[in-house]
């Protein structure tokens, strides 16, 4: 009898906060379906939560360990209380007091984390390594086995002249002037940085950086997850190793039924999320649960860290924690901050958004959802009251944009991105050699 292959080895190394790390769970359950054997590399303060859901876990650390116990994605809650005051600048100005402060940790962390990458490595001998990062480890360039790079950001995250620049949240068709200047502000603050990473790239082992980047593009294959009415029109075509899955969306961890609270009431049916990180920000959340809560609307609520110190009205209902994709499809229209997660989500269950960006690509999650027709922007701290009611009065009312999002979702949901990106992995893992 013929011998069966063994089953690949594919390790998934997502950045250490939700999204990126939910991303890769529905494409780690996809892999596991068709014979693979998958581990996921995550930080030790997500330990036994990539475990609970089926998967081999081996741990790392991005910083020297606290003294104090962690929660999941401790290392950027950690950061991003320090800096959120910085979400109410305009774009331009958290270049400097946001932007570069994240770059110069994600630069300490893959410094940090680069030998006992390479003892991980070396230990699984892996077929594919996934990484769902924005800043390049040399540790899995250099490993001898195929790697897979994913874009779960915004896709201007693959620079183009003729669109704006990442983290700006400008338009596609804006003044060329206000470009260049965040351009020009943007190479001033970052370019010394890349200088010194690229050399410790290089130190490491790695190929040079092109110009303008933190990270490598794969040889062998690379992913982006944004649907094609969100994509930019490119001057700079990406080369073939280039995929879009469009979406990308995980199976719910477990069911949600809608409160008898709100099966009992009418109104359209909001879903309200500003991820981890912004639903940190006590002041934003109550404000956004008190206009809601005076409101016609039935709301349901990501309530996020400070769950215990918000209080809800009869209307509403929420946790600290939601399983999203079991939610949106129940909703009529979402409130986000714009992160490429809910972004998609949003649209593979066909849902209107309204945007109220904070930091990195929210602003340009919340302008291309804006300009594309599919939702609202509103700036987080400085929207009148009337404006978001009346975001969610005409996204709610409008049937033709309802029929138009309701097909977009089918046409997503038909052709998963989780089973694509599957499908493109192992094809990468068999060229080894």
């Amino acid at each position: 009898m013929p011998v069966s292959a063994p089953a690949p080895t594919i390790v998934l190394f997502p950045e250490g906060a939700f999204g990126p790390t939910n991303n890769c769970v529905g494409i780690g359950h996809a892999l596991q379906r068709r014979g693979a054997r998958v581990v996921f590399v995550v930080e030790e303060s997500f330990a036994g939560t990539l475990a609970a859901q089926g998967f081999e876990e081996r741990r790392m650390r991005l910083k020297p360990a606290p003294t104090e116990p962690e929660q999941p994605g401790q290392f950027w809650k950690d950061f991003i209380r320090e800096t959120a005051p910085q979400f109410r600048r305009p774009p331009i100005e958290q270049l400097e007091t946001l932007v570069r402060p994240i770059w110069s940790e994600l630069m300490a962390g893959a410094q940090f984390v680069d030998d006992r990458l390479r003892a991980i490595l070396a230990e699984l001998d892996p077929d594919a390594v996934v990484v769902d990062n924005v800043i390049a480890f040399p540790a899995v360039v250099r490993q001898g086995c195929p790697w897979v790079r994913i874009v779960s950001c915004n896709p201007l995250e693959l620079p183009d002249p003729a669109l704006p620049p990442a983290f700006s949240g400008l338009p596609t068709q804006g003044p060329a002037a206000e470009r260049d200047a965040f351009r020009r502000r943007e190479h001033q603050l970052m370019d010394p940085l890349r200088a010194d990473f690229n050399a410790f790239v290089q130190d490491r082992g790695a190929p040079p950086l092109a110009p303008g980047r933190f990270i490598h593009d794969s040889p062998h294959c690379n992913l982006t997850l944004t649907p094609r009415e969100l994509d930019y029109p490119r001057t700079l075509r990406l080369a073939p190793e280039w995929h879009r899955l469009e979406s990308c969306v995980r199976a719910p961890d477990r069911a949600y039924t809608l409160p008898d609270t709100l099966r009992e009431t009418g109104g359209p049916l909001v879903y309200c999320s500003l991820g981890s990180l912004g639903s940190a920000d006590l002041g934003l959340m109550e404000r956004l649960l008190d206009l809601l809560g005076t409101s016609r609307y039935r709301v349901i609520v990501s309530l996020g860290p400070q769950h215990q110190r918000l209080a809800l009205s009869p209307a509403m209902a929420g946790a600290e924690v939601l399983p999203q994709p079991a939610v949106l499809p129940l909703v009529d229209v979402v409130i986000t901050h714009g992160g490429n997660n809910t972004v998609t989500e949003s649209c593979h269950f066909g849902k209107p958004m309204v945007v109220l960006p904070l930091f990195w690509d929210q602003h340009d999650n919340a302008q291309r959802v804006a300009e594309m027709g599919l939702g609202v922007r509103l700036d987080p701290y400085r929207f009148a009251d009337d404006e978001l009611i009346g975001a969610l009065d005409r996204l709610t009312g409008d049937l033709a944009l309802t029929a138009q999002l309701e097909a977009i979702g089918r046409r997503l949901r038909a052709d998963p991105g989780t089973e694509r990106a599957a499908a493109l992995i192992l094809a990468a893992a068999r060229s080894r050699g």
